[in-house]
């Protein structure tokens, strides 16, 4: 099958050429998948995107015009796409879910505890010579109530983290998980009281139209003026001109983050030299108590071995004609 890689990494081609094994035909692109790079498909019968692809119905309408056949998205998340429309234009689409737990709960708990014990801070400091202390303050993470919305893979495995902190765990899923009450001594409860409770609030659920702004303005009015808030998950799971404001006003303690609710146009992509526009994101990063990273929780090797792994398992299920398991629902609607 002759695939044609959108937003391809230097870092992650090696990766994909060694899952490949030359069984297809792959030609790899930096260009992201978009209404003007979307025509570089012709002549391609597959295609494999990033989340910072767009396949909008205008991309995909035409995708299908150029004889694309079949999407496989090399992410778990996968509200980029529009599901019904590629139903609607009869390509069948896959992501790469579980490719590793592990990278994306670390990453959270690393964005914690730079935030809490502020090493980043510290980094800077002794580059200049400067040995003070002043700044540096954090707490214990020991007896804290840590809040986790979602626990599913990622949730999950962060739970397993914090648990091994001695850390109190509250927790808010649709479908609440036994093992994990009974193994870590989660509680599962309301948002409202979990808001209210919590010293940590970690997000690891999908972006859907019930989690859309889930962390709204309300919302961090429930929340304790100490918390600290990690968003692993999806950027627009949080209000950000809300965000904005209860750090303005130090509403919450601090707010770390792989994720934007804005990316298209600006993560995956060097701007150094002409800066930004995106008068949000620059609000948040003038925050001393904010910490961004350019969603990078995937980047390890096992993780980007996995993902390789699975996009070509995809694709060779579709090739020869079995079900593939990773084939997205069409009945569920993201946003």
């Amino acid at each position: 099958m002759k695939l044609l890689v959108y937003s391809a990494k230097d870092f992650e081609i090696p990766f994909l050429q060694k899952a490949n094994s030359g069984q297809h035909e792959v030609k790899y692109i930096p260009d992201a998948l978009d209404t003007h790079t979307a025509i570089k498909a012709v002549g391609f019968e597959a295609v494999s995107i990033f989340s910072g692809d767009d396949a909008c119905l205008v991309v995909l309408e035409k995708l299908r015009d150029l004889g694309v056949k079949y999407i496989t998205h090399r992410s778990t998340g996968y509200n980029n796409i529009q599901i019904k429309a590629a139903k609607r234009f009869g390509l069948k689409v896959a992501n790469a879910p579980d490719y590793s737990p592990n990278a994306i709960a670390e990453h959270a708990v690393a964005l914690l505890m730079t935030l809490n014990r502020k090493t980043h801070i510290a980094d800077r400091q002794v580059h200049t010579y400067n040995f003070e202390q002043k700044k540096l303050v954090g707490f214990d993470l020991f007896g804290k109530t840590v809040g986790i919305i979602g626990t599913g893979r990622i949730g999950s495995v962060f739970a397993k983290i914090m648990h091994g902190f001695g850390c109190k765990i509250v927790a808010y899923d649709i479908c609440p998980k036994e093992e994990l009450t009974e193994r870590l001594g989660v509680e599962y409860m309301a948002l409202e009281s979990l808001y209210a409770q919590s010293d940590i609030i970690s997000l690891h659920a999908p972006l859907t139209s019930q989690t859309h702004y889930m962390l709204d303005k309300t919302a961090f009015e429930k929340m304790k003026p100490s918390v600290l808030l990690l968003n692993t998950a999806r950027g627009a799971i949080v209000d950000t001109r809300a965000l904005i404001k209860v750090l303005k006003y130090n509403k919450i303690a601090g707010y770390a983050a792989d994720v934007y609710e804005k990316e298209k146009g600006l993560f995956f992509m060097d701007h150094s030299e002409k800066g930004i526009k995106d008068e949000n994101l620059k609000a948040l990063l003038s925050f001393k108590n904010v910490l961004i990273t350019p969603h990078q929780a995937y980047v390890t090797k096992e993780a980007l071995a996995n993902i390789a792994t699975i996009t070509f398992d995809n694709l060779d299920c579709w090739e020869q004609g079995i079900a593939c398991e990773n084939e997205l629902g069409y009945e569920t609607l993201v946003l």
